[in-house]
């Protein structure tokens, strides 16, 4: 089971739901693959907080990802399985024919010793880099490029996945999480499959230690606040605080802050999902 619920030993872990953790192999990482991570509290280069409720939590240490894929026709056997602190899906150290070794993100049923490969002559399995021109229609993908050798920009999250609908011209139609619909260059990469963890949506962090543990500080809701201080604030006992609205008086419910000149708009074929009356 790849959650599991905790029991209520301590008021922590009452409402506590946690990963198990089956999928992984090691808790070792590749050191050669790893690099410093600096915490900066939400600050800005001048020491200014330009981010608030940002802040402590636990070190961590930045695991460098292979998002380009750029290794076409050599073959890499999938060594571990690991846990990564700085995303919401687990990592795959690859050990290349050619000696080398990288991080990918680990697709959902990817396992050790299993051969993957990337480029033209790679096969539509799950974990394999294809270009959208190649790629199956109805296949489900993930770590899409948006441009021609950029890297992977999209669908890089826990549990998700886009589907290949069609091709026309030499654009592929992709469907995206979200429900948006959109072109993007047949020339692109993508890897096969959904991410692993797809769980993840289902964990419950249980008490608010644990987000200060994640970095995360409490959030002050406008409501509570002076009228100096938000647009919501203020007013005799309990006021409602009218519409909600951020702190520099955006609406957040339903105002669109797209650009209507944005130049992607051309390739946007449906918008996405909108729950919004």
């Amino acid at each position: 089971m790849p959650v599991k619920k905790l029991n209520p030993i301590t008021p922590g872990t009452r409402f506590r739901v946690a990963n198990t953790f089956a999928e992984l192999t090691t808790d070792v990482p590749e050191q050669s693959l790893m690099e410093e991570k600096k915490s900066t509290g939400g600050r800005n280069n001048q020491g200014r907080r330009t981010t608030r409720y940002r802040g402590g939590g636990h070190k961590k240490k930045y695991r460098i990802i292979d998002f380009h894929r750029e290794k076409d026709g050599v073959p890499g056997k999938v060594a571990t399985v690991e846990y990564d602190p700085n995303r919401t899906a687990f990592i795959a150290l690859v050990h290349y024919a050619d000696g080398e070794k990288r991080y990918i993100v680990c697709p959902h049923g990817l396992k050790v010793g299993q051969t993957i490969l990337s480029g033209k002559g790679a096969t539509p399995d799950v974990g394999n880099a294809l270009f959208l021109s190649d790629v199956p229609l109805g296949s489900s993908i993930h770590a899409i490029e948006l441009h021609p050798g950029q890297g992977a920009a999209m669908v890089r999250s826990a549990g998700n996945s886009a589907t290949m609908m069609g091709k026309e011209d030499r654009y592929a139609v992709v469907k995206m999480p979200s429900g948006e619909v959109r072109r993007i260059l047949l020339t692109c990469k993508a890897t096969i499959g959904s991410i692993s963890n797809p769980d993840h949506s289902l964990e419950s962090v249980g008490k608010a230690g644990r987000y200060r543990w994640l970095g995360f500080k409490p959030r002050n809701r406008g409501v509570a606040m002076n009228p100096v201080d938000h647009p919501m604030g203020g007013g005799e006992g309990r006021s409602s605080g009218g519409h909600p609205r951020s702190r520099n008086g955006v609406f957040s419910k339903g105002f669109k802050t797209r650009s209507p000149w944005k130049h992607s708009d051309s390739l946007i074929i449906s918008k996405r999902k909108n729950n919004i009356d």
